[in-house]
């Protein structure tokens, strides 16, 4: 009995002195701020982690006895611990900030701050990865608060666009780390042009509002400020995989090479997304690339971006009237559409949009102080594209290149003799045409940051140059040829704009719980255009612009309230190419303005956050959506005299429990304009105090996130947007009517011996198979929706070495 007790004791020994126990606790930085995506790692070993959303780590499998514990974060010092390890053990770690300049500091000029009195919210990395399965960056933004989503495919793949306090991409000034993104003479943003860019972003700042002084155009109804991805401090490997409804299938694959010797590091994205879209026909093949790398040290960074996208998509901008709906279904598309001698329909396969769009920047942060920063870039666009398209039945006074008369003198009968004819004259025919777009964007922004005790002052910068901008069509077929060439081209016309400003901020702490700021921009804006347009029509554009945008406010600090701030700020914007080209009744069109006053109050806790504040948009001369398209898809904009959007908006969330988070929005508004129309017989319609087109008066959502088990998240969001007018008329029939949806969202990730991570994702999107459309506009009297998809999903799988 004694040998089998010393056995069994002997065994117990043996056991507890192989025990594996398990590592747990949280990384946060020297201000209580957790850090996800912090390194963990066992010294010579090969076991490790990264912290999670919520900076928290857990490592199994530990061995009993002296570990050596290496925590590191990309900016902040690296820390090692010898632990001694007996039991399941939590550690908690704070790190310092590091000799290395943080990569941040590339966005500070153009970024608001705690201190900055404007209306912001920040969507970080770990947002943006969790419905990231394809979808465009719009979709990815569409909680934020006033903001409404759109995609034309109806799925969220190929041309998506996104509406802020009304306003339209046209209005929103986006930047790329600090390099303006908007087009500028359309002042448009084709997030198709750069495919899965999500997959590269660190985080994405919405300014609502006029915001803060930035480069490129002025912001009227928001800021969207982008930062490409921090360097990783160690090596690592991603494959991304999703596919879904539609035959929408996402592929990337991303790398890191972590620093080298200390100082360099490198990143790659290689991207794949195709989609067969809601609408019919709407397929979309995109590819994209990104690489980074960069020199860092405690006063030098270098970094150098180049991203590109490349994009084939079958239009789907046409939209549908009611009849087609009722009659051919919602997800009917007219374009490409011929129709034949019986009446029957068909679609020529080619009628697609395509475009490529180069991106190049370079990016200098120096310190020459300890209280002074200078930053600088410089970068190049190259964009180049056409879309193709069959025209049945055009007017041949419209294609002025050798379409005078047809017909011949005589014709070989085959019989040795000859028919004679009269000459006949054609002024029809079905033309297949290639509208060109080709042109080049360069410049260099900078800027001086000084911060020293009280007082922070930014002076900064851009000069930009939009050159040789070639608009063009050209022929590759027509049904009659007469005196044409495969490639003639049937207008062409060119455009150059010259963009400069300067800007001064100041931020100014009076007390210890007050602070002033100031924002001085002066912009210039010189813009040409020439040649011939569509139908013959002489452009001859030039226009010298010159703005000063002044901002001022000040924040308060309550210990118990938050931060509470106000702000008054004007905001100045040039027309853009189309409002002269398709100007209502040839009127010259005139540069818009805005006074913008804002009032709010914000704070952020471990377990909760809230905004609130009150917006008052007062305009002048504002460039309004009418409703109606372009011959390419273009929104019509026309002056109006005074007009005003005015509001609240309520942000907050809260985690009341470990397994619990919640967050909603709501923003409600009013506006108000007068509107004049040339009807029939050149009859003028006026109509007084109408609501302005595109802006809901009531915009809200719901997002609850349950985490059930460890590394999982079930997400659940609700999206609601009130009814919105298609044009300025306050027409009941002319509107998109309110509408909601409801998306859910499941993830749970996996942390194996021999990768880093494995995560499954589920997004199921429009839960309830709500039959709604986004967007519209009017052709005549008559009003064209775009329906977006019902139930549909996207399952994705990441793999991280």
């Amino acid at each position: 009995m004694k040998k089998l007790k010393l056995v069994i004791v002997f065994s117990l020994l043996a056991v507890i002195a192989n025990a594996q126990f398990v590592l747990s606790g949280k990384v946060t930085d020297n201000t209580g701020e957790t850090l996800s995506g912090a390194a963990v790692q066992l010294k010579d070993s090969r076991l490790g982690t990264i912290t999670d959303a919520n900076g928290e780590y857990k490592i199994s499998g530990i061995k009993k006895g002296e570990n050596t514990i290496v925590v590191s974060f990309l900016g902040y010092k690296t820390v090692s611990k010898i632990i001694l390890i007996s039991q399941n053990t939590t550690l908690n770690f704070v790190l310092e900030e590091s000799p290395f300049m943080a990569e941040e500091v590339i966005v500070s000029g153009t970024r608001a701050s705690d201190k900055t009195p404007v209306t912001y919210t920040i969507v970080k990395k770990e947002e943006l990865e969790q419905n990231n399965l394809g979808q465009d960056l719009p979709l990815m933004l569409s909680m934020e608060p006033s903001v409404v989503t759109t995609t034309d495919a109806g799925a969220g793949v190929g041309y998506t666009g996104l509406r802020i306090r009304g306003s339209n991409i046209q209005r929103i000034n986006v930047t790329v780390n600090g390099i303006p993104l908007n087009d500028p003479e359309s002042h448009g943003v084709f997030f198709v042009n750069m495919p899965d860019f999500t997959s590269s972003l660190n985080s994405v700042q919405v300014q609502r509002g006029v915001g803060t002084s930035t480069n490129g155009g002025g912001a009227f109804g928001a800021t969207i400020n982008m930062e490409t991805n921090s360097i990783e401090t160690k090596a690592f490997a991603e494959i991304n995989s999703s596919a879904g409804s539609f035959n929408t299938f996402k592929n990337n694959v991303r790398f890191g090479t972590g620093l080298l010797k200390g100082k360099w590091a490198f990143e790659g994205r290689l991207s794949k997304i195709t989609s067969d879209g809601y609408i019919d026909r709407a397929s979309s093949d995109l590819k994209s690339f990104f690489v980074q790398g960069g020199y860092y040290t405690d006063k030098t960074t270098v970094k150098a971006v180049i991203f590109s996208g490349k994009e084939k998509t079958y239009q789907a901008w046409w939209g549908v009237d009611q009849w087609t709906m009722d009659n051919l279904g919602r997800t009917f598309n007219w374009a490409g559409v011929i129709f034949n001698d019986d009446g029957s329909m068909r679609f020529y396969d080619n009628q697609t949009d395509n475009y490529q769009q180069d991106h190049y920047q370079l990016h200098l942060s120096q310190k020459l102080l300890p209280d002074l920063r200078f930053n600088a870039a410089l970068h190049y666009t190259y964009g180049r594209g056409y879309y193709e398209e069959y025209n049945q039945g055009e007017n041949l006074a419209d294609y002025p290149i050798g379409y005078q008369y047809f017909g011949y003198d005589s014709v070989a009968n085959g019989t040795g003799g000859y028919n004679y004819f009269y000459h006949d004259t054609i002024k029809t025919s079905d033309i297949i045409t290639r509208r060109w777009l080709d042109n080049d964007f360069y410049g260099a922004t900078y800027s001086l940051d000084y911060s020293k005790n009280k007082i922070n002052i930014i002076f900064g910068g851009a000069i930009n140059k939009y050159a040789n901008a070639r608009h063009f069509g050209e022929i590759i077929w027509s049904q009659f040829t007469g005196n044409t060439n495969m490639g003639d081209t049937y207008y062409d016309n060119t455009s150059d704009k010259f963009d400069f400003n300067n800007y001064l901020k100041l931020n100014y702490q009076v007390l210890p719980n007050f602070n002033l700021f100031g924002d001085l921009q002066v912009r210039m804006v010189d813009y040409t255009a020439s040649g011939i347009d569509k139908g013959g029509a002489v452009i001859n554009i030039d226009k010298n612009y010159t703005f000063f945008n002044p901002k001022f406010g000040f924040t308060y600090n309550h210990h118990i309230i938050g931060d509470i701030y106000g702000s008054f700020a004007i905001a100045n914007r040039e027309p853009i190419r189309t409002d002269f080209l398709d100007a209502p009744g040839g009127v010259t069109p005139e540069p818009e303005k805005l006074n913008d006053i804002e009032l709010g109050v914000r704070k952020k806790d471990e377990s909760y956050f809230y905004n609130a504040n009150f917006y008052y948009m007062q305009y002048k001369n504002q460039l309004v959506l009418t409703g109606e398209l372009n011959d390419v898809g273009a929104p019509i904009r026309a002056n109006v005299g005074e007009s005003y959007n005015m509001g609240v908006e309520l942000d907050g969330g809260a985690k009341p429990l470990n397994w619990l988070a919640f967050r909603a929005n709501l923003a409600l508004s009013t506006s108000n304009t007068d509107y004049k129309e040339q009807g029939e017989n050149n009859q003028i319609i006026v109509y007084n105090h109408v609501q302005l087109s595109f802006t809901p008066q009531a915009v809200g959502g719901v997002q609850l996130n349950f985490y059930p088990v460890k590394n999982s998240e079930i997400s659940i969001t609700q999206r609601y947007v009130s009814k919105q007018y298609l044009d300025l008329t306050q027409n009941s029939d002319r509107v998109l009517d309110a509408y909601n949806f409801t998306n859910i969202n499941l993830s749970y990730s996996l942390y194996p011996a021999f990768m880093k991570e494995i995560k499954l994702t589920l997004l199921v999107n429009n839960v309830f198979n709500q039959l709604y459309s986004s967007n519209g506009y009017m052709w005549g009297s008559t009003p064209y929706y775009y329906p977006q998809a019902g139930i549909n999903f996207l399952a994705g799988v990441k793999l991280r070495f």
